[in-house]
């Protein structure tokens, strides 16, 4: 009920995975997750940055129509706060004359009590907001039932002068709405910036992050509460939607939360298994396909993409096709079906010698007199790409492609062949990290995965050889170093920006160095074609790494 409240306070932390622009859809849902507040007597209920109309929104944002809706629904949502129950701080895009803002709505009372803007807008990695938003000025706190609240929205907790300022006027306790992507170590980078800003004012801090995922973007949620002396109180759940209901007490004149759950945050592979499968089964679910198909080759790229989908969907949903050639192996026919076999899908062997042959024989006359060489080789992999394109656009599933990020860095890819396909759930991780992966699947089932127990994909892809079977006796090694050397100088190379002569230090021989360095280049043009894939590193490549196509700096050693 609305009024002062002096010595308590229930605040529900709402960690959900919002459509972008599905602004009925995710009003539905803020209305579900009130009325379970409600029912636990909460006095505010807190959502997510952008949550109304889904983060991120990018363009989408400038549309006056999108505005419009959002205004609507906010309105309707603030209605509903007339009959007496939990308060709303809802995120939103705000249009006020020619600006648009990243904002924060108190709903109370039947109606919008008070706006927060955003004041730092990131413009750095996946971040872009400066070029559809305008800065908010440095907030004041809202006064919401007798707690003076202070609301600085995501970035605006990584610099000091926001939080510095809410405090100064007299805020009580911080409230982040956040919408914060996931890479590798993220939540200890939360903890710390988090840690620094209690420290800095001396309030206690609720984050709450978003969950799922939004094209190349996972949220991994893990929401949680600090404690004026920093200590953790509340640890909500990773990968996962949740209502977190924290209880407040005034003691001393100071705010403090109390003990709540603290749920384990899953780190190192097993957060990196279950971005893979929320990015994948949110692509293909909140873009309405019915499935998965992609091309099960034996190697270990295409076992965990497999893998990955029927978790993420499960294994009614993921078609599995065998496509050889004359150059595919035994072994590899076996242990496609080995892998198929235990991920029980379906599984399909469709040989593409008439097509691959028709396809030389056209081009017979054109190569006559030349010496046979990638480009012949490319055909098996184009043909394998068309029909698989062809399943998707009879029955509707969408192809997944299966191309790590060793290979899409040196472009060990064929355009319009293997590269074909809407999506590429391990297009972020390196060999090395698809392989522990795969060992770590075979070890575990990450909670909420629908895929069976056990081993999922066979020893012996794990242990033989890599290879594309493009001719007889290929072996990646033929034309790449071995993957952890190679994975070593990439990450040099992409993650750090480190310059040749510390990368040779690292005992890698000058001329493989710069071979490696124009190969990462040269691709450049493949990968600006490629499929979006989910972002697991903290530089991946479109979103965080973009360089031009035509390019031809290249370093001095």
């Amino acid at each position: 009920m609305a009024g002062p409240i002096k010595d308590s306070f229930k605040l529900a932390l709402a960690q959900a995975n919002p459509v972008v622009g599905d602004i009925e859809g995710n009003l539905r849902k803020a209305r579900e997750a009130r009325a379970r507040a409600a029912e636990a007597d909460a006095d505010l209920i807190a959502f997510t940055e952008l949550y109304l109309t889904g983060y991120p929104i990018e363009d989408l944002v400038l549309k006056p129509a999108l505005q419009k809706a959002a205004r609507e629904a906010l309105e309707a949502l603030a209605r509903d706060t007339k009959d007496g129950g939990p308060a709303v701080l809802m995120g939103l895009p705000f249009a006020d004359g020619p600006f648009v803002y990243n904002a924060q709505a108190l709903l109370d009372r039947g109606r919008i009590e008070a706006l927060r803007f955003k004041n730092n807008l990131p413009n750095y990695g996946v971040f872009d907001e400066k070029r559809v938003f305008a800065p908010g000025p440095l907030p004041a706190p809202i006064d919401i039932r007798g707690l003076r609240v202070g609301v600085p929205v995501c970035e605006d907790i990584w610099s000091e002068e926001v939080c510095g300022a809410l405090a100064e006027k007299g805020a009580e306790l911080l409230i982040v709405p956040n919408g914060s992507p996931y890479w590798m170590d993220k939540q200890e980078v939360r903890y710390g910036v988090a840690e620094t800003r209690v420290a800095e004012t001396r309030l206690p801090l609720a984050y709450v992050n978003q969950v799922g995922g939004q094209d190349e973007l996972v949220f991994d949620g893990a929401s949680f509460v600090l404690n004026e002396d920093a200590t953790l109180a509340v640890q909500m759940p990773a990968w996962e939607e949740a209502l977190g209901l924290t209880e407040w007490r005034r003691e001393g004149g100071k705010w403090r939360c109390l003990p709540g759950p603290i749920a384990e945050v899953e780190e190192g592979d097993a957060a990196n298994y279950l971005a893979c499968i929320t990015g994948l089964r949110d692509y293909v679910e909140k873009n309405g396909f019915p499935g998965v198909v992609l091309g099960l080759s034996g190697g270990v790229d295409s076992a965990l993409c497999a893998a990955m989908a029927v978790d993420a969907l499960g294994s009614k949903r993921v078609h599995c096709v065998m496509l050889p050639y004359s150059f595919t192996s035994n072994e590899s026919l076996s242990d496609a079906a080995a892998t198929a076999e235990a991920l029980h899908v379906r599984y399909d062997i469709m040989p593409i010698n008439a097509a691959v042959d028709g396809l030389t024989d056209t081009l017979g006359k054109m190569f006559e007199g030349t010496t046979p060489d990638a480009a012949e080789e490319n055909l098996q992999s184009r043909a394998r790409g068309t029909l698989l394109m062809a399943i998707s656009n009879k029955f509707g599933p969408i192809v997944i492609t299966t191309g790590n990020k060793s290979e899409v860095s040196v472009g060990y890819a064929t355009l319009y062949g293997d590269m074909n396909g809407g999506f590429n759930p391990i297009k972020d991780l390196y060999k090395g990290q698809v392989y522990a992966l795969a060992r770590y699947r075979n070890s575990a089932r990450p909670k909420g995965c629908l895929g069976p127990l056990g081993i999922v994909i066979p020893e012996n892809v794990l242990t033989k050889a890599p290879t594309a079977e493009l001719k007889a006796n290929q072996r990646d090694q033929d034309t790449l170093p071995p993957y952890d050397v190679l994975d070593d100088i990439l990450n040099c190379l992409v993650e750090l920006e480190m310059p040749l002569p510390e990368i040779v230090a690292r005992g890698h021989a000058p001329e493989l160095v710069k071979k490696v360095e124009r190969m990462l280049y040269l691709a450049e043009y493949k990968r600006r074609q490629a499929a979006p894939g989910v972002k697991i590193t903290a530089k991946n490549f479109g979103r965080d790494r973009r360089y031009p196509i035509t390019n031809m700096f290249r370093e001095k050693l």
